[in-house]
């Protein structure tokens, strides 16, 4: 999987795909993530990249000559299965919409900026706009690295164990259960006998059962689901 990163601020992501399993998936050719600088596509000796939004108010918006330049360019390399805009107003990422991106060959992300990019942009070329939650950040950079993060996990290969991620929290809209290591005991604390009992059958079993518990008392909105 290749995931083009569209970005005022590249500097923002460089760590998180550096280190730990997103390095490790770029090292093994199983995922790519290149970060482009809008500021390259930028107008006049200034790079320019954003301006005064048109009926005034406060913030400047991201204009649409950078943007629209710099998709055409990504474009004109590759198709994309799917241009995505990190936006407060969209789908809220999911477990399953993660899945689904997971599966796909090559992704575009635009990260937003200032008080966001000019609508047009979005007309034309967005496919799907995600948002990780109710709140605002200054820009769209740390929400395109938690998706990449969601995404890069699943696709097969990039975790030692493949299965690791099938029992993830919410792939079942299910909150996954508690887990324990060594020792056995600490401050007169002991893990479940179950768990030392050496009965897969029984062990998976204790296992959904706490899951269900959990989600019951934690999420139960996901047990609502249809």
């Amino acid at each position: 999987m290749r995931i083009d990163i569209i970005t005022v601020m590249p500097e923002l992501l460089e760590s998180p795909f550096q280190h730990s399993i997103l390095k490790r998936a770029n090292e093994k050719g199983l995922l790519q993530v290149h970060l482009h600088q809008l500021r390259d596509f930028g107008l006049g000796k200034h790079r320019q990249v954003d301006d005064y939004q048109y009926g005034g108010g406060a913030g400047l918006v991201m204009m649409i000559e950078p943007m629209a330049a710099c998709i055409k360019s990504l474009q004109a390399q590759r198709n994309y299965d799917e241009v995505i805009f990190m936006t407060p107003d969209g789908a809220t990422l999911s477990q399953t919409i993660s899945n689904e991106l997971s599966l796909y060959e090559n992704l575009l992300i635009i990260c937003g900026h200032y008080k966001g990019i000019d609508e047009r942009i979005r007309d034309k070329y967005v496919t799907r706009e995600i948002s990780i939650g109710d709140f605002v950040l200054s820009g769209g950079e740390l929400a395109a690295a938690v998706l990449v993060d969601s995404i890069g996990r699943l696709i097969p290969g990039v975790l030692n164990d493949g299965s690791s991620a099938l029992t993830d929290s919410f792939q079942d809209d299910l909150l996954a259960p508690p887990v324990y290591t060594r020792p056995s005991e600490f401050d007169g604390m002991k893990v479940p006998d179950i768990l030392l009992s050496g009965n897969d059958g029984k062990i998976e079993a204790w296992r959904y059962e706490q899951s269900i518990a959990r989600t019951k008392t934690r999420r139960p909105d996901l047990l609502d689901r249809e």
